[in-house]
């Protein structure tokens, strides 16, 4: 069993920056894929950002590309999303995700643990 415990949001202006954290329990952290959804109210959750379990291969939702960074450190057991240039449009509830394995990584179901969610705000 994997859990998920994500921290980091709050309420910020536009153009502002924030960094999300992810920490997970298990020592099987370093084999998992790592992933970021986000969900605003009244729409579905879409995918963000993933990381692949030696931190070499990144993928971005081509709306945050450019501006979204994920990254993770294996010994902390701890993923990250960090998010320059925040538009309002962004504001959503954010959810770390990790998958046991698949090459779907854009897509909910190949995940198997989620978080609690941490709220983003992003002001005008």
């Amino acid at each position: 069993q994997v859990q998920l415990v994500e921290s980091g949001g709050g309420l910020v202006q536009a153009g502002d920056s924030l960094r999300l954290s992810c920490a997970a329990s298990g020592r099987t952290f370093s084999m998992l894929t790592m992933g970021w959804f986000r969900q605003a109210p009244g729409k579905e959750r879409e995918f963000v950002a993933a990381i692949s379990w030696s931190g070499g291969s990144l993928y971005y939702a081509d709306s945050v590309k450019g501006r979204f960074t994920i990254s993770r450190d294996n010994a902390r057991n701890t993923a990250y999303l960090q998010m320059n240039g925040l538009r309002p449009e962004d504001t959503a509830v954010y959810y770390c995700a990790a998958s046991l394995g698949g090459t779907s990584y854009d897509t909910e179901h190949e995940y198997d643990y989620w978080g609690q969610g941490t709220q983003v705000t992003v002001s005008s």
